[in-house]
């Protein structure tokens, strides 16, 4: 368990005036800080408390998102008629459904 590995992110909250750290992993957790530097800073901290509370506590802690492995793939449930228009634009392209689909979700 690394907490380096969780995806951590700084932005600047106009609410509060500062810097902000949050960490994707820990939805709940935010740190505010003057510099950005700072606000990384004391998300890490923080993720690091949470973490070894966790543990103490034998609770699971999540799995960092960068550590974790991808299929791939997924189902996405749409109607009937968006379906069938996918597959008539696929056609038209001369792409397979998948194709498209895939092209239209990295856009």
């Amino acid at each position: 368990m690394n907490i380096q590995h969780y995806t951590y992110r700084v932005t600047w909250s106009p609410e509060d005036g500062e810097h902000v750290g949050l960490c994707t992993e820990f939805a709940s957790l935010s740190w505010l800080a003057k510099t950005p530097e700072a606000a990384l800073k004391g998300i890490q901290k923080l993720v690091g408390e949470v973490v070894a509370d966790m543990l103490s506590n034998g609770e699971p802690v999540p799995v960092a998102l960068a550590d974790k492995s991808y299929s791939g793939e997924f189902r996405v449930r749409i109607p009937p008629l968006v379906h069938r228009n996918l597959a008539l634009l696929a056609a038209e392209q001369g792409v397979s459904l998948n194709r498209l689909a895939s092209a239209k979700l990295a856009a």
